[in-house]
């Protein structure tokens, strides 16, 4: 009997499972050197294909530049295991005797793991090696539009994992990829935790599985520009961010916020380093390409350059831009440019002073992308202070680029390519996602107090033992005549001797 394409993609998760679950009860033995020996082979032979994965990537999804996809090929591979391999997360962690405490790490099982199309390969790298490390085996669920790439990249990993003494089944990657098959691993009672990364449906899915889940969600972070800041600096940071793999990150900026008395050089900047400011006609007109009638951005536009976007908008722009920027003052879900954008297109908001640039800052957050990340170019403490204790997001990093910045690049934030929004973003966590987010710890505890104490009480005396019933029940006294009579005649005896 030939079955379906779809029973026959929950029949192959179901065996993915069933390998992965025995995989990882080895795993779970294994010592902390077993487990870095596995994910140090990973590393290698991930960074080892670095360029030829990103050029497959980028062949098949049509988004980015190879050239930087190469470089997150790296950052998920050799990078985060630089950030990891020192971490303790096997065995006994720490142990506090005066305390009585000792901590031990937990893997949390077979980690279902939902790789993008706009970080496919690097996802799938980063993924797998923060999962073994851990001491969890993994099944990956590749996009349909980056399978063929995410496939390949597995096949590296799973060789390198078997070659370093990895189970067989500890890495596991559906190959009939339909919704049925993300559906059935999602939701299947042997998945210990889903990191799930990509679109808002699919996060939303996760944490619906009934299984623990740690999502991702969209990015809509506002790039401020305060009037301390280095200005010619800061655009460059802005626009390094931008244009990286064409705005394919989800923390790379999506509006520049700046203040009135520093708009016109700002402005210039822009206008210097290869910006293109849109008529109103033209934002009008790209306006409409961006946003699809069901309300969601067009997927056409992701990871292209603005030349590209401009010519399938039929808008006419100036040889060599390098961003797309458009003139705003409204932000609302109808709004495409004060929403997420995955391409190289800005929206650009010009404000009274920095208290009202904090205000548009967090309405651009509410409206979408809250939790994420955002960005501040600042010489002054005091503002920055100020944005850090109001701002809804995750992330706020400070003269760096956004999409470097938040993924650890360009910071000392932890090298992570799932970056974690917190609960106003409806997330589980707020970290850039590393192994200790993969274990759980078992405590152990020694008693150091008794009821009593609690109570403030002071213990009752011990009852005197019972005695046998030949013994006295008290001794006989001896008076003090006795006691010089007894001294006297042993000081007699001891002489005599």
């Amino acid at each position: 009997m030939t079955l379906d394409r779809d029973l026959q993609s929950i029949q192959e998760v179901r065996d993915l499972i069933a390998r992965a679950k025995a995989a990882q009860k080895q795993l779970a033995a294994f010592s902390q050197r077993q487990l870095d020996d596995i994910c140090a082979a990973i590393a290698a032979d991930c960074a080892a294909h670095a360029e030829p994965l990103a050029k497959m990537a980028e062949e098949e999804t049509g988004f980015g530049r190879w050239q930087d996809k190469t470089l997150k090929n790296l950052l998920g591979s050799a990078i985060t295991w630089d950030s990891v391999k020192d971490m303790k997360t096997a065995g006994i962690l720490c142990e506090d005797r005066e305390k009585g405490l000792m901590e031990i790490g937990v893997p949390m099982g077979v980690v279902a793991a939902l790789i993008p199309s706009t970080n496919p390969t690097s996802t799938a790298m980063y993924k797998s090696i923060i999962s073994l490390k851990a001491g969890n085996s993994i099944v990956i669920s590749p996009h349909p539009g980056a399978k063929k790439c995410i496939v390949e990249t597995v096949k590296i990993i799973q060789e390198a994992a078997r070659r370093a003494g990895a189970p067989d089944g500890a890495v596991g990657c559906i190959s009939l990829t339909t919704m049925e098959a993300t559906n059935a691993l999602l939701t299947h009672r042997d998945i210990g935790v889903i990191l799930a990364t990509g679109g808002e449906a699919m996060v939303r899915a996760a944490y619906s599985s009934g299984n623990p889940a740690i999502g991702v969600g969209p990015g809509n972070g506002p790039s401020f520009i305060e009037r301390t800041a280095d200005i010619p600096l800061a655009v460059k940071r802005i626009f390094d961010s931008k244009t990286f793999d064409n705005g394919t990150i989800c923390a790379s900026e999506q509006s520049i916020v700046t203040e009135r008395c520093i708009a016109k050089q700002v402005e210039d900047e822009v206008l210097r380093q290869g910006g293109y400011f849109l008529t109103d006609e033209q934002s009008k007109k790209l306006s409409g390409f961006l946003l699809r009638a069901n309300g969601t951005m067009n997927p056409k536009i992701v990871g292209k350059t603005a030349q590209v976007i401009a010519d399938m908008a039929g808008i006419s722009i100036p040889a060599g831009t390098r961003v797309l920027v458009s003139r705003q003052t409204e932000v609302s879900r109808q709004n495409p440019y004060s929403r997420e954008k995955l391409c190289p297109v800005l929206a650009f908001y010009v404000e009274d002073g920095w208290e009202s640039a904090c205000e548009r800052s967090i309405a651009i957050l509410q409206n979408e992308g809250a939790g994420h990340t955002m960005t501040i170019h600042s010489q002054n403490m005091d503002v920055i202070r100020e944005f850090a204790l109001k701002k809804p997001v995750s992330r706020l990093l400070v003269n760096t680029p956004g999409a470097l910045g938040g993924v650890g690049a360009t910071t000392n934030l932890a090298p992570a390519l799932t970056l974690g929004c917190g609960a106003v973003g409806g997330s589980a966590t707020s970290d850039n996602i590393t192994p200790l987010n993969l274990i759980n710890i078992r405590r152990v505890a020694w008693g150091v107090r008794e009821l009593e104490d609690l109570r403030g009480t002071v213990p009752a005396a011990k009852p005197t033992p019972s005695r046998p019933a030949c013994a006295p029940t008290s001794p006989t006294p001896f008076t003090r005549e006795d006691i010089e009579a007894i001294t006297r005649a042993v000081i007699a005896r001891l002489g005599g001797a």
